[in-house]
């Protein structure tokens, strides 16, 4: 029997919850701010995965109403691999023609997964078929003020993900 994806989250949700009122009542408050801290940085993964999707279902979008023909394909119970951990989360894939370009996103879910690397909350790609030098590893971590911040990975070094990043690789797929 397969279980949907959002279901699990919202188990997950409940748990912790609950979880963390035990903990409160039980006078154990290293566990519940332990797991308060898991729930926030829960949300800010799940609110920067979802925001770097939705850019690129933004731009496609935008090209579509211009007559760019791009197909929109989304996976929601999205699973690859980054080094020896396992990330789960979501993917969409544009279309066009011959031309196609993957993000996928997402965290380690069990401890059976692995970690991320590099003090990371996430991990994502950004794939173009055929033209694995385009392709581009990302990394999101919490900046100094709290707020999420995806950052581009290049071998041992580390930019911060910016617009024109995310522009230039949606105009690959778009080029003529």
């Amino acid at each position: 029997m397969f279980f949907d994806m959002s279901e699990l989250e919202t188990e997950w949700e409940l748990a912790l919850a609950q979880a963390q009122a035990r903990a409160r009542a039980a006078g154990r408050r290293d566990i519940a701010d332990y797991l308060n801290l898991r729930r926030r940085n829960d949300l800010l993964r799940q609110t920067a995965t979802d925001w770097l999707v939705n850019v690129f279902v933004v731009l496609a979008g935008e090209a579509n109403r211009a007559g760019a023909g791009i197909q929109i394909e989304h996976q929601d119970e999205h699973h690859f691999r980054r080094g020896t951990a396992t990330m789960v989360g979501k993917s969409i894939t544009l279309r066009r023609g011959v031309r196609a370009l993957t993000i996928e996103s997402g965290w380690p879910r069990t401890p059976q997964h692995g970690i991320v690397r590099g003090n990371g909350l996430a991990c994502a790609n950004i794939k173009h078929f055929g033209q694995p030098k385009l392709n581009d590893e990302l990394l999101l971590t919490r900046s100094r003020t709290g707020s999420p911040r995806w950052f581009v990975i290049d071998e041992e070094t580390r930019s911060n993900l910016t617009e024109s990043d995310l522009r230039r690789h949606f105009s690959f797929l778009t080029e003529s």
